[in-house]
């Protein structure tokens, strides 16, 4: 997935889901399914989620994201 430099700086260093959602052009469902797999970088404190955006980036240049 590629998504421009611009882009992407129009979003803050830690995402919620609904940031990820907003970014990706994804679904609520799909973002919320995105988060619970295995191999994606997302922390939890409590019950909030939250994405760093260079781990994010660093995933969707990996294998693991297609």
């Amino acid at each position: 997935m590629k998504i421009s430099n611009q882009r992407l700086d129009s979003f803050p260093d830690i995402l919620t889901v609904m940031e990820l959602k907003e970014m990706l052009g994804i679904g609520r469902e799909q973002a919320y399914e995105l988060v619970k797999a295995k191999n994606f970088p997302v922390r939890r404190i409590g019950r909030r989620i939250i994405i760093y955006k260079p781990n994010l980036i660093k995933w969707l240049e990996s294998d693991s994201a297609s």
